[in-house]
């Protein structure tokens, strides 16, 4: 998916929700997507504790573990739902597929954006993985 429209985000991000996207289609692009969608649609408190159990649920609906080396990330998934309601909060209502956009065109469009925040040993670590350790390097932005 392109995520060109908010109908191409909101459908990824409900079959996610629903288990029913294909693996290869979950991608750096479709984990903020579906962080975006569910924070305009939930809001932020409901998205940051309604997210973990969706992804971990989704991760093994495709085959995946959640344990402390692979699967589910508490850190990160904390950490992107964060930046993914800075861009929201600065967006001031645009369009999904706008603020996706934006999103990803800034550092979070590359996979690598959180070691700005973390070192690796701290991020992958299984402490990272099983709850929220905050960033060593850096503070996240606020809005």
């Amino acid at each position: 998916m392109n995520f060109e429209t908010n109908e191409e985000i909101e459908a990824a991000a409900r079959a996610m929700m629903a288990c029913m996207l294909p693996k290869a289609a979950w991608t750096h692009a479709a984990h903020f997507a579906a962080a975006l969608w569910l924070l305009r649609d939930r809001g932020e408190a409901a998205a940051r504790t309604e997210m973990p159990g969706l992804i971990r649920a989704y991760n093994e609906s495709v085959g995946g573990r959640n344990t402390d080396t692979e699967g589910y990330h508490e850190t990160i998934t904390q950490a992107s739902l964060h930046m993914a309601a800075r861009a929201l909060e600065a967006a001031e209502g645009a369009p999904l597929s706008e603020v996706l956009a934006a999103l990803l065109a800034g550092p979070c469009g590359r996979p690598d954006w959180i070691f700005a925040y973390w070192s690796r040993d701290v991020l992958l670590s299984p402490e990272a993985r099983r709850g929220w350790i905050p960033p060593d390097l850096a503070q996240l932005p606020e809005a």
